[in-house]
């Protein structure tokens, strides 16, 4: 495992307790261990902005103050999971963790835009889009969408201060895509994309008519 890949699995908090061990301790000494984990938790903290506000209970604030009060140890913002899953919707620390290990290994350069699509009923992350650049993106299922044999489903995005929603095509479940975005405005923060059930052959009207299946905003990363 190279140093990228050591420092953004011990920020996501996914290495084992004697592993994570061992990179706590090399972090004293190894200055290019501790950069690469300081870019990995800038990086990934914009995530967090697509939570909305939670009060946390007052059991949660007395495990906050109890963790505040032990001895002072480096300890990553997102290596307290249990803290931030009280403190975000659960649909939030799944799309963050499946985000961030597609980041570990990118098929693309290095990401400097990521959307996580989820159900808008369940929040149950579904895609992920990954952005090296402003003009290019790529569409990575994370599973497999089951969706009518009578319809199909629709990419859109909308950036602000557009009239409205551009097709970006069809999409098969469970199919990655790349795709250029050369002919709309560069990605911007903050801009929609989502996924519709549709006609077969796509919008009759060009616009989104079907329900939204999948639906999430760009963060940038870098």
């Amino acid at each position: 495992m190279n140093i990228e890949e050591l420092a953004s699995e011990y920020v996501v908090g996914t290495l084992p307790l004697e592993q994570r061990a061992e990179v706590e301790q090399r972090l004293k000494h190894d200055a290019d261990l501790r950069a690469a984990v300081d870019a990995w938790e800038q990086r990934l903290l914009p995530l967090t902005a697509l939570a909305e506000p939670v009060t946390p209970s007052q059991h949660l604030w007395r495990r906050i103050q109890h963790t505040l009060a032990e001895p002072a140890t480096r300890v990553p913002w997102w290596n307290l999971l249990a803290v931030w899953r009280g403190l975000a919707a659960a649909g939030l620390a799944a799309s963050v963790v499946l985000a961030t290990l597609l980041l570990i290994r990118p098929p693309l350069a290095e990401p400097s835009f990521v959307v996580v699509l989820v159900a808008p009923q369940s929040q149950a992350p579904g895609w992920v889009i990954q952005a090296s650049n402003n003009q290019q993106i790529q569409l990575i299922p994370l599973g497999v969408m089951q969706v009518p044999a009578d319809k199909a489903l629709q990419f859109w995005t909308k950036g602000d201060g557009w009239q409205g929603p551009v097709s970006l095509g069809l999409v098969k479940p469970g199919q990655t895509l790349s795709m250029p975005l050369d002919q709309l405005p560069p990605l911007t923060q903050n801009q929609l994309f989502e996924l519709t059930l549709e006609d077969p052959r796509g919008s009759p009207t060009g616009k989104p008519t079907g329900p939204i299946q999948a639906i999430g905003r760009a963060v940038k990363v870098l």
